[in-house]
């Protein structure tokens, strides 16, 4: 009797997964937009309140210290609670904290705000992706988790839009700009009531008869030839929960997939994860400070360079814009190259763009190489949510890639505090050949990471070890 994870997986692209990645992107989209909008928000900030740059880099960095706090934590409570919950809670957790930054009457209450937006931030993403990976089917997962990032690019054109047309319309422009982070607060509602809990979860917590439901609403949005066969359905109702007519455990509740680690005693760091729990820091923390340190700064070093706020806000829109081929591409080659292949090459390409931004010194170059730029870090952001989820069983998914994307927050907070210094030491060249190299280490790293497309998410550590030596 095949197990309801090999039934979703088996089945192809549904409406009902359609409606779902649709729900988890707008609340993904949502995130960006509110990123996004902080580096807006600084540059009229500097004009405005006459902020030195190491107040700058205190709004961007403390925003990124609540996200490492709340990616660690926010994938702890995903494994606990359960992935709908935590991701609802956190969207009405930063949409309300980005509403009341709209209000700050000073620095110390808006580095207050962002601290909060941060946590919000931070524990939603892992456990999106982590919801979406688990219910897409095998043979497309990572198109659908990169699909799934890729809403990223949409809320940070949204971000620029926005810091285009409302920031520059007066002294209270970036405070309407903050005002549009209420949306995500209505938005979690939709999450909390439209969106599915994971079928792993739920059978890892002995809610059997609220999976099987799951289940059969994707196998019946698929059409009559993906419903379990009859013969499934009858040894499914005359068994008890959890076992098969003939006495066996279903593979599905395990003990090891209940929560509680299987018999080798496997967490982040035993023998057979420790490496790719390594490997995946070290990419985490080099895309964090490069993406970070480059795009949260960017409207200011424009400015810098001597272009006026909305000549700065209007490059930066055309740069945002190349986000969307880059993951399309991503989207593509992810199951076409694999997960490890495509990763390495966007994070190389990357590391090249960053190089030419550097030594741009034209509109016409500055644009160049920051689409460039753009199309592969954002590339590289779709591939790397696509491989994380993959590299973990059931009961500690969303802890592991939550755990890496905390670490990953490090890079995040450091990189806008050491832009300043860094360009204090050699101006934009510097700053861009240090983003440069933290992407060379990250795709080095992505190198050695197990490649995993086409294979069963595991439950419980029980996946072949052939893919350890791929």
């Amino acid at each position: 009797m095949r197990t309801r994870t090999q039934r979703l997986d088996e089945l192809p692209f549904t409406p009902r997964h359609r409606r779902m990645l649709g729900g988890a992107g707008i609340g993904w989209a949502l995130d960006a937009m509110d990123v996004g909008l902080i580096s807006f928000v600084m540059a009229a900030l500097t004009v405005q309140w006459g902020l030195t740059p190491t107040e700058n880099s205190l709004v961007a960095s403390i925003g990124f210290v609540g996200m490492a706090i709340g990616a660690s934590v926010g994938g702890l409570l995903a494994d606990k609670f359960g992935r709908r919950y935590v991701f609802a809670l956190t969207l009405l957790v930063y949409g309300l904290a980005t509403g009341a930054a709209a209000l700050s009457t000073g620095l110390v209450m808006l580095i207050a705000l962002r601290f909060l937006v941060g946590l919000g931030l931070g524990a939603e993403l892992p456990v999106a992706s982590t919801l979406i990976s688990e219910f897409a089917p095998r043979k497309i997962r990572g198109r659908v988790v990169v699909g799934l990032e890729a809403f990223w690019a949409l809320g940070w054109i949204l971000a620029a839009l926005i810091g285009y047309f409302v920031v520059p319309l007066g002294d209270d422009g970036w405070r309407w700009a903050l005002a549009f982070g209420l949306v995500p607060a209505a938005y979690a509602l939709v999450i909390r009531f439209g969106m599915p809990e994971s079928v792993r979860y739920l059978e890892s917590r002995g809610k059997q008869a609220e999976a099987e439901a799951v289940v059969r609403r994707f196998e019946d949005s698929a059409g009559p030839d993906h419903k379990p066969s009859v013969q499934d359905l009858r040894e499914r109702e005359g068994g008890h929960e959890g076992v098969t007519p003939a006495g066996r455990a279903d593979p599905g509740t395990q003990p090891a997939a209940a929560g509680l680690p299987d018999e080798r005693g496997d967490s982040l760091w035993s023998r057979r994860y420790r490496g790719r729990s390594l490997a995946l820091w070290i990419v985490w923390f080099g895309i964090n400070f490069s993406y970070y340190g480059a795009f949260i700064w960017l409207p200011s070093l424009l400015v810098a360079q001597g272009f006026d706020l909305v000549k700065s806000f209007e490059y930066t829109l055309i740069i945002t814009l190349a986000q969307l081929p880059g993951y399309a591409a991503a989207a593509w080659l992810i199951e076409v190259w694999g997960r490890r292949l495509t990763l390495a090459v966007f994070l190389s390409g990357s590391a090249v763009a960053a190089g030419l931004f550097g030594l741009a010194d034209s509109p016409g170059t500055v644009i160049a190489a920051g689409m460039a730029l753009s199309f592969f870090n954002l590339g590289a952001w779709g591939a790397l949510y696509a491989i994380g989820p993959e590299l973990y069983p059931t009961a500690m998914r969303a802890t592991g890639t939550g755990q890496a994307a905390a670490f990953g927050r490090l890079a995040s907070i450091i990189a806008p505090l050491l832009v300043p210094l860094l360009l204090d030491g050699g101006g934009q060249v510097l700053v861009f050949a240090v983003f440069a190299i933290a992407f060379v280490i990250a795709a080095l790293a992505a190198f050695t990471l197990p490649e995993l497309k086409g294979t069963a998410l595991e439950e419980s550590g029980r996946v072949s070890r052939a893919a350890d030596i791929r």
